[in-house]
């Protein structure tokens, strides 16, 4: 699988990513400690979903745009507040049409003192990345690989943050390096937060993920994906997921609210299906 972002930002796969993502954030920003992100595949920073891409695949029409349509319950609104307040930042600056990625994300969310590592290696994306936060201070965009990134970031000085992993699965091998190269770093790191994006296809690829970090003896599990039941006709993806490793407390508590509701939104089938499991959490 080849997920190019710019062709899919803003779909529900995005929006369950920087739902969750979001949240993370809020709980980082509770204490006050500074903390670090690094973000290993960190694309453009941000997106145009009137652009030739984005309109090339309409995907954000059944992601973001859903969300957009109408409010849902209070308690889910209630959650959404920092995702919705995001989309209202980067819309206000850069025209309706605008959607963040995870580091616009990160950096909106950020305090004075905290810090995020962006890595791209694409150069064409890189420079779009750099555009998107390289005047901030506090952000620091790289143009290297994903992998090299967080080898040589961590454990970050602060000792507290989040590790976010999310590559384009261009390669056959790709879940086995996100298994190796996460576990290796969660050896240099292990009490950091980690989410790891992946996509659902054919095949056995998350549960040879999910098997490798079983074995690595890695606790404190929260797995989660929605299914939207896409129609095989349609092409593209319908399912995805997040593990997020070390997650803050109560996160487990309100994916259980937000998944929900956010499936039965993003639904384009009949039979749309959510998973949230707490795996190992004294692990």
């Amino acid at each position: 699988m080849n997920y190019r972002h710019g062709f899919h930002a803003g779909n529900f796969a995005d929006v369950l990513k920087h739902v969750v993502l979001t949240r993370i954030l809020l709980h980082l920003n509770a204490k006050p400690t500074p903390y670090r992100i690094i973000d290993t595949h960190a694309g453009s920073g941000r997106y145009d979903l009137d652009s030739e891409e984005a309109l090339r695949t309409h995907e954000w029409k059944d992601g973001v745009a859903r969300i957009n349509r109408s409010p849902l319950s209070p308690a889910v609104e209630a959650l959404l507040v920092p995702y919705r307040a995001a989309l209202e930042g980067a819309r206000a600056l850069y025209g309706s049409g605008a959607y963040p990625g995870s580091p616009w994300l990160c950096r909106h969310a950020m305090r004075p003192d905290d810090r995020l590592v962006a890595a791209e290696l694409h150069p064409s994306t890189y420079r779009k990345l750099t555009e998107a936060i390289g005047y901030d201070q506090r952000c620091r965009p790289l143009a290297i690989d994903g992998w090299t990134a967080l080898r040589a970031n961590i454990p970050p000085k602060e000792r507290r943050g989040l590790v976010l992993i999310d590559p384009p699965f261009e390669e056959k091998d790709e879940f086995a390096t996100l298994a190796a190269q996460f576990i290796a770093a969660h050896r240099k790191w292990p009490t950091g937060i980690y989410a790891l994006w992946y996509p659902i296809k054919g095949g056995n690829g998350v549960e040879s993920l999910m098997d490798a970090i079983h074995d690595a003896g890695i606790g404190r599990l929260l797995r989660l994906e929605i299914d939207v039941d896409r129609p095989e006709a349609a092409g593209g993806l319908s399912a995805t997921g997040l593990l997020v490793v070390n997650p803050p407390w109560r996160l487990a508590e309100e994916a259980e609210t937000l998944l929900p509701a956010l499936t039965e939104r993003l639904a384009q089938g009949a039979r749309p299906r959510y998973h949230c499991e707490t795996i190992r959490p004294d692990g």
